[in-house]
């Protein structure tokens, strides 16, 4: 089965009769777009070799990493509930861009879509949804960081809205990095390095760590 991911071009992490998890490249869809040419992702690559296979949650297109999947829908609403309960741990790395005043923190901050530009999102402390992120600096450079993230909530774009506002912007991210931040890095350097959650079916505890390529 390795050997069927790896032609589909994804790396399998993880896989039992309840779940799959990939680590999921940057450039690659999580679920099919809009329009034919956006129909390639990692939910069609994995459901030709798993037809059964469920998407659980999402990661952005430019984003790497850990991506669980369900393999049924008994599995999914478990997996499902569990997400939206907080029960599953999720961590992320990411360089950013200067050097953070302290060595770690909490940004809480509510979006909402900036839907006259989407798919960026905004902070608005008026209607946006309650976001918030734990980071921090695992290691300081001349012009950028290393930061380990750890979001509470699950918004679209949180990580990379909340390091813009914070000022100190992920690395090569084409939506929220000033030029000169989205030069340094060839793709977005954030990579969703770790996962845990209670298996559906068996009630263990799975922790899975795919580490960041960059």
């Amino acid at each position: 089965m390795e050997e069927a991911f790896s032609a589909a071009g994804l790396r399998l992490i993880h896989v039992d009769d309840a779940l799959l998890v990939v680590d999921k490249p940057s450039g690659l869809l999580s679920v099919p777009g809009r329009g034919a040419e956006r129909q390639d992702c990692v939910a069609a690559r994995v459901q030709r070799l798993c037809p059964e296979a469920l998407v659980v949650h999402r990661l952005d297109m430019e984003t790497s990493g850990l991506m669980l999947l369900a393999r049924g829908y008994d599995a999914q609403r478990a997996l499902s509930i569990a997400f939206q309960q907080r029960r599953v741990s999720k961590r992320y790395e990411a360089l950013i861009a200067g050097q953070p005043q302290a060595d770690g923190g909490e940004i809480d901050l509510p979006l909402i879509t900036d839907w006259p530009n989407r798919p960026r999102q905004i902070v608005d402390f008026r209607v946006g949804k309650p976001s918030l992120t734990h980071y921090r600096v695992m290691a300081r450079h001349v012009s950028y960081s290393r930061v380990e993230l750890l979001p509470v909530t699950g918004r679209s774009h949180q990580l990379r809205v909340h390091l813009r506002f914070l000022g100190h912007p992920i690395l090569g991210d084409s939506l929220y990095a000033n030029p000169t931040a989205q030069k340094m890095a060839p793709r977005l350097q954030l990579h969703a390095t770790d996962l845990s959650f209670e298996h559906p079916q068996s009630g263990r505890q799975i922790a899975l760590n795919c580490p960041a390529p960059f």
